[in-house]
């Protein structure tokens, strides 16, 4: 069963309509409902078109974080050939909630690190819902390391609220996994193409996605705090999450306008949860045209172009 949004209202009321007349022709062969049907599928079309034409910065939050919305395990599965995880950090413990290993992307060896959400409650239970602990940054780094080592090209997958903030997670380390995790991203000498799926949380995200080319889908988000934290530290109202979303800045066009990502991937009409494998595959050109372009250039001029991208930014607002 489809899930729909607040706002898409008017496309669920005219998608149920189609579903009932549906229901009644499978039941009653003698009843032709096409003509209505055909009728009601252009008007859920146009419908869903003009919404999604003119979503606000919180609509596009909301969309980020639809619970069907495709997530790193389906993206892997139509990505990457020979994918083989890797777990634990060798240190303390496995964390789920970042997924790693190495995988052949369209023939080409390649290192792979992104977040997975889960999709059902035992699975989002299993994935800590995409928020990971100190042993998931180490993880990272470890096949960081090991990219590095191999001359792997990395790719990572970035779909995060944010880093678990629990007292055991920060017991362990959790600020210092991070800044590991990112000082490690600066260094390599390997491309890294980093692609923001749903939501890009906090230091969370930037340990993985500090890379020589950041994309983003076209409804992801990508913030340094969530529009709920936000809310809550400068009003005391996580209510105004609304507000505060509109604020930030937090949208793939705002920070394609900031210089912050390189590009948008387009999502298809009512979000990449109406048809994961298009948005999949133009995913996968994204990533394809990223590699071309980079793999000719030599590793020190990789880790130079990318620090001085990341030092760079904020300088001309």
């Amino acid at each position: 069963m489809h899930h729909y949004l607040d706002f898409e209202k008017p496309i669920s009321d005219l998608e149920g309509k189609i579903h009932e007349l549906k229901k009644i022709a499978g039941e009653d062969e003698s009843i032709d409902t096409s003509d209505e049907v055909e009728r009601l599928e252009v008007r859920a079309k146009e419908a869903t078109v003009e919404i999604y034409s003119k979503l606000t910065p919180w609509q596009k939050t909301q969309v980020a974080r639809h619970p069907q919305r495709p997530h790193f395990q389906e993206y892997a599965a139509g990505l990457f050939t020979d994918f083989t995880p890797l777990a634990g950090d060798r240190k303390f413990a496995e964390d789920a909630a970042i997924q790693a290993g190495l995988a052949r992307f369209r023939g080409m060896p390649v290192a792979v690190i992104g977040q997975e959400k889960g999709n059902d409650t035992k699975s989002r239970i299993k994935h800590n819902f995409g928020s990971a602990r100190p042993e998931g940054y180490r993880k990272a780094i470890r096949v960081m390391e090991m990219a590095d080592r191999f001359g792997l090209p990395l790719i990572t997958l970035i779909d995060t609220a944010g880093a678990y903030p629990g007292i055991g997670a920060e017991e362990r380390g959790q600020a210092e996994a991070i800044a590991r995790s990112t000082e490690m991203c600066l260094n390599l000498k390997v491309p890294i193409i980093s692609v923001v799926l749903g939501e890009g949380g906090s230091g969370g995200a930037i340990a993985i996605a500090t890379g020589n080319r950041v994309y983003m889908l076209e409804h992801a988000i990508y913030s340094v705090i969530s529009p709920e934290g936000a809310a809550s530290i400068l009003w005391r109202d996580s209510t105004r999450a609304k507000e505060a979303a509109t604020n930030m800045k937090i949208t793939a066009e705002d920070l394609k306008a900031f210089g912050i990502i390189d590009g948008i991937i387009e999502e298809p009409v009512g979000g990449a949860h109406r048809d994961a494998d298009l948005v999949i595959d133009r995913t996968g050109g994204i990533i394809a045209d990223a590699l071309k372009d980079l793999s000719s250039r030599k590793g020190e001029d990789l880790r130079k172009e990318r620090r001085e991208k990341y030092l760079s930014i904020g300088r001309s607002l």
